[in-house]
């Protein structure tokens, strides 16, 4: 059974409070586009993220989340001079630090900079035709032009809230040519 693979690019999430912060008292996240997760938009907000070496622009994901998180590529983490462990989104303890700087003020986060662990996002329905149940780790084979590969160390994530597919970094994107619509499949 096929799935899409898609990638995703530095993005930031925000708490109310931080988001209030950057932007201003009682601002709302404003939807860019819908994401392949229900619930989930690209915004029309960005922000900068600032580190030791330099700094670079990036666009906060919705809806609001529980505390924030910075999601780079490897790469964007050295480019900028911070830590970004590989770390399931939303553990973001003891994870790197960096500055958010927005139009109306800046938050100093002293935590939560991540290189965001290749993953499959699948329904429990979907789950079951694949063989996989939570939290399995899996290996995924994704055919491209000239660089095709086998990701290894993929965590499956099961939930009725999720559509089916796989998230990859710029990186894992990069070095597997991925371009237009990819397809993976578990390889056992």
């Amino acid at each position: 059974m096929n799935f899409v693979v898609e990638t995703s690019a530095r993005h930031v999430h925000v708490t109310q409070e931080d988001l209030e912060t950057l932007f201003g008292k009682g601002y709302e996240l404003t939807k860019k586009k819908d994401l392949s997760q229900p619930g989930q938009f690209a915004c029309n907000e960005k922000v900068t993220i600032v580190g030791p070496k330099k700094e670079m622009a990036a666009s906060i994901l919705g809806p609001v989340r529980p505390e924030t998180q910075i999601e780079l590529s490897l790469t964007d983490a050295r480019s900028i001079g911070v830590t970004a462990p590989i770390r399931e989104s939303g553990d973001v303890a003891g994870s790197g630090a960096c500055k958010l700087v927005g139009p109306a003020g800046e938050v100093e986060l002293k935590e939560g900079v991540i290189a965001a662990k290749r993953h499959i996002h699948a329904t429990p329905e979907d789950a079951e035709k694949l063989g996989v149940k939570d939290k399995d780790v899996v290996s995924v084979k994704v055919d491209t032009e000239g660089r095709s590969l086998v990701f290894g160390d993929v965590i499956v994530r099961v939930s009725p809230k999720y559509a089916l597919a796989m998230h990859i970094d710029t990186d894992e994107s990069n070095a597997a040519g991925c371009a237009g619509t990819v397809y993976g499949e578990i390889v056992k």
